[in-house]
């Protein structure tokens, strides 16, 4: 195989301190982790990881350097995996990509089999990057609250960072599922965007009272998908109704979370972490198939608000950065459906 390119990221020392430096090289297939599967990539996607790896932002790589990106659909080249052959149409997302192994950010990637999953029926490569991380993330937390017993009579479900790539999602995969939406975001400018995704109502982050010291708050919602951490999701908790269920997945807001065992031991609340990344192979492939039927979103070409090609993609993070960014923003690099 000819040479290709890839986007990696690199850590140098200077003055004692590391420094992260990402750029564009030519690399070999050699240059790559170990895997048994070689996918010719088609798309990828930028997560706010990405942009957190790819700008030294944030600690995200475990060692260097790396291909970035955690997402990639393709075309297979090659396997030793028996589960593959030539010409399949895959996706990888999370698995240690971008973290201990090279990612999707290159023409070419060499990934182990069990991170490799069928393309569901009916998906496109492209409208599975258009899903990728964000998509995957947003369906395992509506898998795990409702394996928990969450229903649409239970209540609301409050979606928190509403305007990412996984609250966007999770709206309209909620909706989809029959539920009354709250989105809560902090720009007011989107909330014709959120209700376009189906939310039913747009709290404003400014309008909540995040400072007071009850154990309690009124039951407002029957669940929620948190995406921000910290204050927010601590109030979440004490917000939901009885038997519901609190996603927690990301923490912009904060990673300390102070509440009492009020809203757990009197309420029945139920708080699940969602760990997209390292979810097992079986449980990865049964919300994969969700997603290609009953949690397949109903406004994804609404959701993409962003499309680059490969070559533009380091200009790309500082929207993530910023907290700019709204929605999905997909990386072109093979093109293709």
């Amino acid at each position: 195989m000819t040479a290709f390119r890839a986007f990696r990221i690199h850590e140098d020392r200077r003055d004692g301190k590391p420094v992260i430096r990402a750029g564009f090289e030519s690399l070999a297939l050699d240059d790559l982790s170990a895997g048994e599967v070689v996918i010719r990539v088609a798309w990828s996607d930028i997560n706010y990881k990405d942009a957190l790896a790819a700008t030294g932002a944030g600690r995200i790589l475990r060692r260097y350097p790396l291909v970035g990106g955690v997402d990639l659909s393709g075309i297979v080249e090659s396997s030793t995996d028996a589960r593959y052959k030539a010409g399949d149409r895959v996706l990888v997302t999370g698995c240690g990509l971008s973290e201990t192994l090279d990612g999707g950010y290159a023409e070419f990637a060499r990934v182990p089999g069990d991170a490799v999953i069928p393309l569901p029926e009916g998906l496109s490569l492209r409208e599975a990057m258009s899903l990728g991380t964000a998509g995957f993330t947003a369906a395992l937390a509506i898998h795990r609250m409702e394996h928990n017993g969450q229903t649409p009579a239970k209540g609301p479900i409050a979606v928190t960072g509403a305007t990412g790539g996984v609250g966007s999602i999770a709206i309209d995969m909620l909706k989809g599922r029959g539920y009354r939406v709250i989105a809560i975001s902090s720009k007011a400018e989107q909330a014709e965007y959120l209700c376009a995704l189906g939310a039913d109502e747009v709290l404003l982050r400014g309008d909540i009272d995040l400072a007071t010291n009850r154990p309690l708050e009124k039951a407002q919602f029957g669940g929620a998908i948190d995406n921000v951490g910290g204050e927010l999701l601590s109030w979440l908790c004490r917000s939901t109704d009885g038997w519901g269920n609190v996603a927690s997945i990301g923490l912009a807001g904060g990673a300390q979370l102070s509440t009492s065992v009020m809203p757990f031991i009197l309420r029945g609340v139920n708080l699940l972490g969602i760990n997209s990344s390292a979810t097992p192979r079986e449980p990865r492939l049964a919300v994969w198939q969700r997603i290609g039927t009953d949690l397949r979103p109903r406004h994804l070409a609404r959701v993409v608000t962003r499309e680059v090609d490969f070559a533009d993609l380091p200009s790309a993070f500082a929207a993530f950065i910023d907290n700019r960014n709204t929605g999905r923003t997909l990386v072109r690099i093979g093109g293709g459906e």
